[in-house]
Parts: C-alpha cells; structure tokens; sequence
C-alpha cells in the first residue's frame, strides 16, 4: 500500500483518473476522479487487472501488457484510444503509465494517469465532418462556375450574335417598334452576361490564391492610374497618406479598393467635386480602415441592405450597376477576418469602414 499523503495528494486532482498498480498491473488503489470517468466504485475494483478497461482488440492485441512492458523498460509509455467503463460504455482515453521505483532503482509498481478526451474527440470529428461537407459544397460550386461560364454565357452569346444579325439583315424592313424590341433584348442579354460574371467573381473570391505583403499606399496610387477617366472628368480630390503594409490576398484587395473608389465617384452629388478621404488606425488585431466621400449619401434604413447581393437602391437610368459590387466588397473583407459597415447622411456623405486582420 501507498502511503496516506500520496492518495491524499492524488485526490485533489480533478480531471485525471489516477490509478496506482502492482508490477503485473493490478489495481491497488485510484483516486476520487477514476471512479468518476471508469463508473466503478473502489470496492468493485481493487485488485482487478487494468485489462478490464480494454475492449475485446485491445485485450487481443496485448496492449495491457505491451505498455506494463514499455514502461518498465523506458520508465513510461503513452497510448491514446478506446477504454471501457462499467456497463461496457466506450470512452476515449489519454494514458500515461509511469514506472515506480524501490530505493535500489527496481521496479515495484506504476502509477497511471487517464484523461477523458472524449468530447474533444467528438468534437474534432464534427470539425472533420464538417471539412468534408464543405470539400464536397466547394466542389459544387467549382461546378457551378464551370457551367455558369460555359453552359450558361454560350446560349447569351448566341442570342446576342443572332441579334446582330437581325439588325444587319433586316435593318430596312424592321419598323420603329421592332428596333426597339430588339434593343431591349439585347440590353436584357448584356445585363443576364454581366449578371452572370458578378456570380462568376463571387465565386472565385479566395480561391487558388495566396497571401501576400500588399502596400496600400502602392496599391492606390496604381487604381488612381486605371480610374484616371473617371477621376478627370469629375475632377475628383482622393487624399490618403501613411497607409500600412497588409497581408492579404493582393487581387482581391484591390478589387476592394477599386469597387469603393469607384463607388464614390459614381455616387457623387451634382455639381459638387468628389473629395474622398482615405484614413488607417491600428489596434492589437486589426487595421482599421475608412473610405469617407461627400457623396448623395445613404438612408439609413438601407444601410445593411446594400452589402446583398444584387441589392439596388437607385434606378439602372440613373446609376449604372448590377448591385454586385458591394457584395464583393463584404467577402472580401471577411476572408481577410474582418468585417465591413457604413455610415452615412443623405445629401452629406458616407464612410465606409472595415477592418482586416493584422
């Protein structure tokens, strides 16, 4: 027997089951925590053999005395997998047995230490599961974008052709209401192909990329290069300085960049030069960004509204569009771990925040 300071000491350990046992692996004593997580009570089990936790397998394979022999031999051993407790009931185990020794270095017992690992277990296979589940949804919709832009584009593409066709082989017989017909439905198709690539980016956002060091400082300068039409003719002011070193996916930042930039220049009040104020603050995980303009603003109640996909507020006469992107705008932010909101006034303006994760 062990002395009475040791079981105490053993019994102030919540979480483990401790057990102490002879060389051939019985059962001299346990603590509080191994009746608890084994379902015996002392008096049931004492003595008994700690082959009595295996399962039919294990008790076949020798795994008992496979780890008696190991921890006499390296002083421990260690196994992960299924024990039994009373009633036959199947937990998950972490097992360290450790060789206990005489004052002349003999091996006269072991001490064994049990944790019950499983709900961590179980809770790595609904995680498993759950990779699973969204392997094969990723694999539907990289067959969704196959048949969006092949199967879906080539019936549009035929329609548009063939209305060319109309139009140059039936000008001088078609009347004044036929053209129009036909406008319309070359418009309608041009909107269904521009549509249909709007789901097509959506889709392909994060894919087959990887992070990289993006300077938004570099980043802005080269969008105020490709926007420079659009930035001249309203005689737009974009101010920005000091903005960081981000890691990210570079394309997809700058599509961020461009769709709010771009934003603020189609939304612009009549007659008013666009001033558009770029500003980064830091915290311990984020960069915090705002894009702030003197814009037409936003009501309020259509606030969140505006970040759905295909969400317009405003006629297609007025404002060119296909409400995507903003859409975009919001999954980008949050495949870099963020999140993206606006505030705004009509007829004073909006600033767009979001944050990326440092």
């Amino acid at each position: 027997m062990r002395s009475d300071s040791l079981l105490r000491m053993l019994e102030v350990i919540d979480d483990y089951a401790i057990f102490l046992l002879d060389k051939q692996g019985n059962i001299e004593n346990w603590n509080k925590e191994a009746e608890k997580i084994n379902g015996y009570k002392a008096q049931e089990i004492i003595g008994h053999n700690i082959s009595i936790f295996y399962n039919e397998e294990g008790r076949r394979n020798k795994l008992p005395e496979l780890l008696i022999q190991e921890a006499m031999l390296k002083g421990r051993s260690q196994h992960e997998g299924w024990r039994l407790r009373k009633g036959g009931e199947l937990f998950w185990a972490f097992v360290t047995l450790s060789a206990i020794y005489d004052d002349n270095n003999n091996v006269v017992g072991f001490s064994k230490f049990v944790r019950d690992l499983t709900a961590k277990r179980n809770l790595e296979k609904t995680a498993e599961e759950y990779a699973r589940e969204l392997e094969i949804k990723n694999r539907e919709l990289e067959q969704f974008v196959y048949i969006a832009s092949h199967d879906l584009q080539e019936p549009l593409l035929t329609v548009k052709n063939f209305i060319e066709l109309f139009k140059d082989e039936y000008k001088d017989i078609f009347d004044d209401n036929a053209k129009l017909y036909l406008e319309f439905i070359d418009r309608s198709t041009e909107r269904m192909r521009n549509l249909i690539k709007g789901l097509l980016d959506y889709a392909r956002l994060g894919g087959q990329q990887s992070k990289t060091l993006v300077n938004c400082n570099t980043l802005l300068d080269s969008l105020q290069n490709d926007l420079f039409s659009s930035i001249n003719a309203s005689g737009a002011e974009i101010h920005y300085q000091n903005l960081p070193i981000v890691y990210g996916f570079e394309t997809a930042l700058r599509q961020l960049f461009q769709n709010l930039l771009s934003n603020s220049l189609k939304f612009k009040k009549p007659g008013v030069v666009p001033r558009i104020e770029i500003s980064v603050t830091n915290s311990e995980s984020y960069w915090h960004f705002e894009f702030k303009d003197n814009g037409i603003g936003i009501e309020e109640r259509y606030q969140e509204k505006i970040f759905v996909m295909f969400q317009r507020l405003h006629n297609v006469t007025a404002y060119e569009g296909y409400g995507i992107g903003l859409s975009h705008c919001k999954k980008i932010v949050e495949l870099h771990g963020g999140k993206i909101s606006v505030e705004s006034v009509v007829d004073e303006g909006s600033t767009f925040k979001f944050t990326l994760r440092v």
